[in-house]
């Protein structure tokens, strides 16, 4: 068990626990995803030794070639942008995908599942703050795709993700935050989904996203430290 990851582990653990009880949430509501794109196996094995479960990456082609190499217990979450060509990998892959993006994109991953012969939970990606850099459907065309939702047979919308604007004031993505919350509660209510997912919060602004309903954390500086030399498989994986 590596000490280092002990500590930021525990020190994770602990702004999530204060950020829930400045907002009166029980600490069980939120869930931990240790995000590990371009951290190796050797890091992951360190963040198992240490209970952590549920892993976040954000490319297909860099967890198709990880995961065999880990341990075979773990949760695996597709947290990035998801090609529609890469659905089939994908919904082998992973657990949960936390950036559906647009109608077609759903459309590829139910037909891949239903190729795979499994079912799969996903979070529909709401770009709020409207930035043109960031990936995500603009609120007014997520209505449209929640209807669609009823004729899909292998995946099932369990609430949303968002990505703020990048801010070094954590208190600055608060509006992003609280504007999917509003939107979540709105459509819950008009379409009958359920919406239960917040997927919202990385390393600096997490404990604002709890506060404001998240129930996915996705974290990965805090956990394993600045992002080094991006991992590569050796040629004989």
């Amino acid at each position: 068990m590596s000490a280092i990851f002990q500590e930021r582990l525990e020190a994770v653990l602990r702004r999530i626990e204060s950020a829930c009880n400045r907002a009166g949430r029980d600490p069980a509501g939120v869930r931990l995803i240790a995000v590990s794109k371009t951290h190796g196996p050797d890091s992951i094995r360190e963040a198992a030794a240490c209970g952590v479960r549920v892993f976040g990456e954000n490319k297909v082609q860099e967890a198709k070639a990880k995961i065999p190499l880990c341990a075979g217990n773990l949760s695996w979450h597709m947290v990035g942008h998801l090609q529609r060509n890469k659905a089939y990998d994908a919904v082998q892959l992973f657990e949960m995908i936390h950036s559906v993006d647009s109608l077609k994109l759903l459309e590829a991953i139910d037909a891949a599942c239903d190729r795979a012969g499994r079912n799969l939970p996903a979070l529909i990606e709401v770009n709020v703050s409207g930035e043109s850099s960031k990936f995500g459907m603009a609120p007014e065309g997520v209505p449209d795709i929640l209807k669609s939702a009823n004729r899909l047979m292998h995946v099932n919308i369990v609430g949303l993700m968002t990505m703020p604007p990048f801010t070094e004031e954590p208190e600055k993505t608060r509006p992003h935050f609280r504007r999917l919350r509003e939107l979540r509660d709105r459509w819950r209510a008009d379409t009958g989904i359920g919406l239960e997912e917040l997927s919202m919060g990385m390393t600096h602004d997490f404990e604002v996203a709890i506060e404001e309903g998240a129930t996915w954390i996705r974290v990965g500086t805090a956990l394993f430290g600045e992002r080094g030399e991006t991992w590569r498989p050796a040629i004989s994986e």
